[in-house]
């Protein structure tokens, strides 16, 4: 488990995960509302050198931001939550660039066999609580390199 004090330590570790991220990543972001998950993408964003501000997409459910050497997918599923509506998400998957998803359980029936869960819990106003998932060979890798930055066992 991570443990996230404040938005330097949030920021620390969106960093982290940006350094080991590579085109076709595709990282599900889970919490409640509030938790931080749009906060952790800017940060991952800022991180891949993004310039335009990320802002939660819930109203376009999709947003794309180019970074400095890999291009960013940033997905808010919430509205999608009675919806089996495929919005073409596999040209999303399967472009050369990073993607990452709010509210993934809405479309889990689109999602591919393989990705990296990030959980994000609320412990109070400004702490949080983060646990990493992998599915697949890549993101065991991924997981294990980023908690081996971070020195966390």
């Amino acid at each position: 488990m991570i443990r996230i004090k404040d938005l330097n330590d949030l920021e620390r570790f969106g960093e982290t995960i940006a350094q080991h991220l590579s085109i076709g990543d595709i990282i599900l972001l889970n919490g409640d509302l509030g938790a931080g998950k749009t906060t952790l993408s800017q940060k991952i964003g800022k991180a891949l050198g993004v310039k335009r501000n990320i802002n939660s997409p819930t109203f376009n459910i999709i947003k794309s931001y180019r970074g400095t050497n890999l291009k960013l997918h940033h997905m808010d599923c919430y509205r999608l939550e009675d919806s089996d509506e495929d919005l073409g998400f596999d040209e999303y998957f399967e472009d050369e660039a990073v993607t990452l998803i709010e509210w993934s359980q809405f479309i889990a029936d689109y999602l591919p066999s393989q990705y990296l869960v990030i959980n994000i819990t609320t412990t109070d106003e400004t702490e949080r609580e983060i646990t990493i998932e992998a599915q697949g060979a890549h993101y065991k890798q991924l997981k294990e390199a980023i908690e081996h930055e971070l020195s966390i066992d």
